[in-house]
């Protein structure tokens, strides 16, 4: 009883609907521990009542999970029809799933629990995407039906993709009697967990007696109670419903491959909500801000403040559970109107994300790049979702432009040369050049937090909203943090490090994306063994049609040493005298 009344009080904002008959469909403790490793439950639907919340996260399922298991009861004293389908969106990777039940059946009255088979092909490595289709019969005569839709995301890896060298698929030697970093991640998984969960409870307790309300008294300011709010941030963990693209299988190289000497010069807690048991996932802060910084934050949201009147939203540009980005348009003083972006969060989003908003938005207050996308200012009103307000020119996100770049039924929305890539890529560098002379980190530097628009002019922007509008690309490793896993460098990794190097590291990954159009980074490497894939001298392998020169200088980018790898001014040399060749022959 402890236990859950401790989980309650992670509770995030959720919302749910009345159905019109009693139901429970749930996963038990056991699921719960073998999927996350968290002593709790997950309930979709809990005495009529759909979690919401919980039906638009995607679970994902290890490549070593060959089944997966739900639990369901009828509470209305008599057995209800159901009829179950199952969608992938991969039928090489995975085979057709199978049910231990029958497609079409009766919910039991008494608790039942039935499995989902998924079995891997062997012939190819990704992730697929797996939906649960459950329709529930209330009520014959009036056609009462309820539709529910539960999500998986399970990874599959060819028998031999590690035994093996084809093709241009590169791996690192290892002497027979030396143990693999990844066997060892496997031994310490256990106690891992223990630790965690000890030291959380902890945590919760002190963030319970500290925490306070947000109270936001003046359009023109903040108060130190709604900085309490600020201070009490912490990484969320996104419950978009938002599938992942099918990819194709990316290999790896290692470390020792022979590269040109003179390149340059120079988890998820749950919780069960008092007076009812819905679980759901949120994140215990992971950090707080010091008083210095506290005040020097509040400073800023109180010189960037605008009027709310002044702000006018018009369409959604992205959209994800609890954040939105709108175009809008923001009226001068002297009356005139100019186009903005307008970042800001839906009613239900908790405090927590609100003062994540904040936070990282207001990172790039005050610099001034034609390749940074700086803030303009912040609206902050009572009783309402605040906003980030940012210039507009016809910005398209860079990812999203990347991905409308590939082939599709229609054709090719844009084709770019690789002179043009390289010219957006050195507009990244001059930006990051930038910010690093400013002292400052970005930590997330990727193709989601860019914009790019028609003329392909490329700005940095913040990571404000990225988790919940990209969630595929953000992980959680049960350090009670969200972060881009794939992106990060071995030390962010390892000690959650940040460097100027480690920007350079997210750079290699970034330019990545630029050769393969916002393909996945090691879509087939489950988020939990990448510090050890990267240890042990992986890394991502050249994409096809990549030249040998820019393939050289992620590889360098990726170095394990930071000392090792370039500086942003050192790129910029590199890159612009590659440039420069490809201009002579155009």
């Amino acid at each position: 009883m402890g236990l859950k009344l401790w989980w309650s009080l992670f509770s995030l904002s959720q919302i749910v609907y009345i159905v019109t008959a009693s139901l429970n469909i749930y996963l038990d403790q056991n699921e719960v521990k073998r999927l996350f490793g968290l002593p709790a439950e997950l309930f979709y639907v809990r005495e009529g009542v759909l979690n919401e919340y919980a039906l638009k996260y995607i679970v994902p399922v290890s490549a070593q999970i060959d089944a997966v298991f739900f639990s369901w009861q009828s509470l209305t004293g008599r057995t209800l029809p159901y009829e179950i389908t199952i969608e992938t969106s991969n039928n090489i990777i995975l085979n057709e799933p199978q049910l231990n039940i029958s497609t079409v059946g009766q919910i039991p009255i008494e608790p039942e629990t039935f499995s989902v088979f998924l079995p891997c092909s062997g012939q190819a490595a990704g992730d697929v995407n797996i939906t649960l289709n459950i329709n529930v019969t209330f009520n014959r005569a009036t056609n009462n039906v309820t539709s529910l839709h539960i999500l998986r995301r399970k990874s599959c890896l060819k028998p031999d993709t590690f035994l093996t060298q084809q093709n241009n698929q590169v791996f690192i030697d290892v002497a027979p009697n030396e143990t693999l970093s990844t066997n060892i991640f496997y031994m310490a998984d256990a106690c891992a967990i223990a630790l965690i969960l000890v030291t959380s409870i902890f945590v919760c307790a002190y963030y319970m007696r500290n925490k306070k309300s947000q109270n936001m008294n003046r359009p023109g300011g903040i108060t130190q109670e709604s900085m309490a709010v600020v201070q009490n941030c912490s990484s969320v963990n996104s419950a978009s419903g938002l599938n992942r693209q099918n990819l194709h299988q990316t290999t790896f190289m290692s470390t020792v491959t022979p590269l040109p000497q003179n390149l340059f010069t120079g988890t998820s807690p749950f919780s069960h909500k008092s007076g009812s048991s819905y679980t759901s996932f949120r994140r215990v802060p992971a950090y707080t801000l010091t008083d210095e910084e506290s005040k020097d934050l509040q400073q800023k949201i109180t010189e960037m403040t605008v009027q709310r009147c002044r702000v006018r939203l018009r369409s959604v540009v992205l959209e994800g559970t609890f954040g939105r980005v709108y175009h809008g348009s923001y009226t001068k003083e002297d009356g005139q109107e100019e186009d903005v972006l307008v970042k800001t969060v839906t009613d239900h989003a908790s405090q927590t994300q609100i003062s994540l908003l904040l936070q990282e938005g207001i990172t790039m207050y005050g610099l001034n790049h034609d390749n940074v996308l700086t803030i303009l200012g912040v609206s902050v009103v009572n009783h309402a979702a605040p906003f980030l307000i940012y210039p507009y020119n016809g910005y398209t996100n860079l990812k999203r432009f990347l991905q409308k770049c590939k082939l599709c039924a229609e054709g090719v929305a844009r084709t770019l040369t690789t002179q043009e890539v390289i010219d957006m890529v050195l507009q990244v560098v001059q930006g990051m050049q930038y910010l690093h002379s400013t002292l400052l980190k970005h930590k997330d530097l990727a193709a989601r937090n860019c914009v790019v628009d028609d003329k392909l002019h490329v700005k940095i922007t913040d990571n404000a909203l990225s988790r919940d509008l990209f969630p595929a690309d953000y992980h959680c490793l049960g350090d009670n943090e969200n972060r881009p896993i794939k992106w990060l460098a071995i030390e962010s990794l390892q000690y959650n490090l940040f460097l100027f190097q480690s920007d350079v590291w997210s750079f290699g990954v970034l330019l990545w994306e630029f050769m393969t159009l916002a393909q996945q980074p090691y879509v087939e490497i489950d988020p939990f063994e990448m510090e050890a894939y990267l240890k042990d001298g992986y890394r991502l392998a050249q994409p096809v049609n990549c030249p040998d020169e820019l393939f050289a200088v992620m590889a360098y980018c990726w170095a394990m040493r930071t000392e090792e790898r370039p500086s942003f001014k050192q790129l910029q040399v590199c890159l612009q005298e590659f440039y420069m060749q490809l201009t002579k022959y155009v």
